[in-house]
């Protein structure tokens, strides 16, 4: 996947202000079961927000930087103790993609 541009993320950051949490990072860290619960949620919406618990060894980067390239996501961005992740969906008859901006830079 091509990487966001600065549009295409602020886009994705403004969706993902009214999405709930779905994805919890423990003191297990980042596991198969984890990535399996990422993928399958990222198919579903495209878009999910995740937290890192205090108790967990890794940072809300961290975690996001791990788990982006085991998902095939993109990182949307990290605040605090929450990240949000992208992948555009595969599915063909899936009606409520998120259809992002045009990110090409004007000359």
């Amino acid at each position: 996947m091509a990487d966001l541009t600065s549009k295409q993320r602020a886009q994705l950051r403004g969706l993902a202000n009214h999405i709930d949490t779905i994805l919890i990072v423990g003191k297990d860290g980042i596991g198969d079961n984890l990535v399996k619960q990422a993928n399958d949620a990222l198919e579903a919406r495209e878009l999910i927000k995740g937290r890192v618990l205090e108790n967990s060894m890794l940072s809300a980067r961290e975690a996001a930087e791990q788990l982006a390239p085991l998902t095939r996501s993109e990182v949307v961005q990290v605040i605090g103790t929450k990240f949000v992740l992208y992948r555009q969906s595969h599915k063909k008859d899936k009606t409520d993609k998120i259809v992002l901006v045009d990110g090409k830079k004007k000359r």
